[in-house]
């Protein structure tokens, strides 16, 4: 016997006094029921190939790993959070595919990052395709449902700070800076103490609306960025190592250098150089910073069947055919009808039928009229995505973070809704329970009620 079966045999036995997980929860739990409801053996199809089986350290589940992502953005959790709450809750870890209470966490916080990179954008649309179909399995939404929806496009703001030129400024030298002490590079002056200083008072003469002096106090910390880079430059000339280290944030400072006040791609963060500035027309927030994001749901039923990061923040109907395309997909429905406002004019969809918002002509049936009507339900729909999941703020690198959390923000919003159903469904079955009960009563009293209403 080797010494992993002889392991596996020691646990075996350890294990026989140890009580199941399904044997201590109720089983008429939502999330208890939602584990049955996702079919978790196509993640293993999808996702086996993705993993070497022959070398390094073997892979975790991947019941565990979705189950995360999707506890995750059903909650509107951290990675850190998630984690150190699976250890806590008993129903997360059954979710997750645990036959035995575990008492130390499954992964580390990393792990979840990893794997949402080595997954990329197509599996994260899986992982959506998967909520839709235990959507329709537990009810939440019929699959009729699919063939009429409602598109509409939000921002998904990114983690960053309001942009100004002096705190742009002073954060590329900041950056510089302890770039080259990691690289043994001795600049000629580091401005470490001058340049907050200066940063500091441009804030002062921006709030009491001092502009000239504010004007001077930006050209200062834009001639503080210069020297450092001018400084770098003639250091590394000669090493090509050392210029490839200082490549990438030496094209950031310089792109914030060049940059003008009209320019159109201004770099709004150093950290997340994809960020851009999108205009809703908003009275409250005016300009918001992130990415556009394209929102597809089902008209009746508000179930979310469709997400996309569209960077560049394009023409809203120049998205609409790319949207639609990924709803099919999804789906695997074809669509009759897709209900949109007055920004998709001009769109270049042929395979579907699309009514834009305040449109008379070709509006002959009520149900059309009801079905535009309730076009902009969608609209607190972007709102509970925002609030209750993590569409508000995005936390992950990079374009590729943003496609990734749009998906999974809608899978998550999907999660909320199925829980719901599932929740209402115990109950209007515990109500109608209660009530035949009060109106037959049983000849020898209640005592069989528990067992029945288990097994309802």
């Amino acid at each position: 016997m080797t010494p992993r079966q002889a392991d596996s045999a020691t646990r075996s036995a350890t294990d026989l006094f140890r009580e199941r997980l399904d044997n201590m929860l109720n089983q008429r739990h939502a999330l208890y029921r939602l584990a049955d409801l996702i079919e978790w053996s196509v993640f293993d199809r999808e996702f086996g190939a993705l993993y070497c089986p022959d070398n390094g350290c073997p892979g975790k589940p991947m019941r565990l790993m979705v189950g995360l992502q999707y506890l995750k953005h059903c909650y509107g959790l951290s990675d850190e959070a998630v984690v150190s709450g699976w250890v806590e809750n008993p129903y997360w870890q059954y979710f997750c595919g645990e036959t035995y209470f575990q008492h130390v966490p499954p992964v580390d916080p990393s792990s979840l990052t990893r794997f949402r990179q080595r997954i990329g954008e197509s599996g994260c649309e899986k992982i959506l395709q998967v909520t839709v179909s235990a959507g329709v399995q537990s009810k939440a939404v019929k699959a009729k449902d699919f063939k009429r929806v409602t598109v509409d496009t939000t921002v998904q703001e990114k983690a960053v700070s309001y942009p100004t030129d002096s705190k742009l400024l002073n954060r590329s030298r900041e950056r510089l800076v302890r770039l080259c002490r990691k690289a043994g590079v001795r600049l000629r002056q580091s401005y470490a103490r001058k340049g907050p200083r200066t940063l500091q008072q441009a804030n002062r003469y921006g709030h009491a609306r001092q502009y000239r002096r504010l004007r001077r106090e930006v050209k200062r910390l834009r001639t503080y960025l210069g020297r450092v880079v001018r400084d770098i430059e003639r250091k590394t000339a000669d090493s090509p190592g050392q210029q490839a280290v200082f490549a990438e944030e030496l094209a950031l400072a310089r792109r914030l250098l060049s940059q003008k006040k009209d320019d159109k791609h201004k770099l709004y963060s150093v950290h997340a150089p994809e960020v851009e500035c999108i205009s809703k027309g908003k009275v409250a927030k005016r300009y918001e910073f992130g990415v556009k994001a394209s929102i597809a749901t089902t008209n009746k039923s508000n179930f979310v069947v469709g997400g996309m990061a569209v960077p560049g923040s394009p023409y809203d109907g120049h998205t609409l055919k790319t949207a639609l395309a990924q709803v099919r997909r999804v789906t695997g429905t074809r669509i009759d009808e897709a209900f949109v406002d007055k920004g998709y004019r001009g769109h270049e969809e042929v395979e579907t039928t699309v009514y834009i918002s305040g449109q008379r002509r070709g509006i002959k049936t009520q149900r059309l009229k009801r079905s535009l009507k309730r076009r902009q339900a969608i609209e607190p729909i972007i709102g509970h995505l925002k609030a209750d999941g993590l569409l508000g703020r995005n936390f992950l690198k990079g374009t590729e973070g943003d496609q990734v959390n749009v998906l999974l923000s809608c899978a998550g919003h999907n999660l909320r809704l199925i829980l719901n159903r599932l929740r209402l469904f115990c109950l209007e079955k515990g109500t109608r329970l209660g009530a035949w009960l009060r109106r037959y009563p049983a000849p020898h009293g209640l005592s069989w009620l528990p067992a029945l209403s288990m097994t309802a």
